[in-house]
């Protein structure tokens, strides 16, 4: 499935990610994190010179850092996007749709699990941020099958 996950020790990016009102207060850096309740579109006038957006994930059960991805994958950033905090093996997959490149969980992740969790499904019903054809449009169309 498309590329591999990075969890965030391998990141070619290692500089501390600041804050969203540090970095918007300052203009040099080039890593951002950006909490659930802050709105990421304030980054648009920056992306193209951001190399990391860091998306805080408090508890895994709050699923806004999943719509923050999509909306800066969306928008053009094409820079390192890192799920980060209470982080579980089964959401990578659905963190990768939605834009995530990598991810720095809170709990160590074992990589034959990572791997299988990965592996587990090759088609999906629903668009995403990825690139992956939904299965109702190959369905309909015999050029995509």
């Amino acid at each position: 499935m498309g590329n591999p996950v990075s969890l965030a020790n391998t990141s070619l990016h290692e500089e501390p990610a600041v804050t969203l009102d540090a970095f918007l207060d300052q203009s040099n850096a080039t890593a951002v994190r950006v909490e659930p309740d802050e709105d990421v579109r304030a980054l648009f006038p920056f992306l193209d010179r951001l190399a990391l957006i860091e998306v805080s994930f408090p508890a895994f059960r709050d699923g806004r850092g999943y719509s923050a991805a999509r909306i800066l994958r969306e928008a053009g950033y094409k820079g390192e996007l890192r799920a980060q905090g209470d982080v579980l093996v089964d959401q990578i997959p659905l963190m990768r749709r939605c834009g995530f490149d990598s991810f720095a969980p809170e709990h160590p992740v074992d990589p034959e699990v990572l791997k299988a969790t990965l592996e587990r499904y090759d088609q999906f019903y629903q668009g995403a941020a990825d690139a992956a054809v939904p299965v109702w449009k190959r369905r309909h169309d015999p050029a995509l099958a």
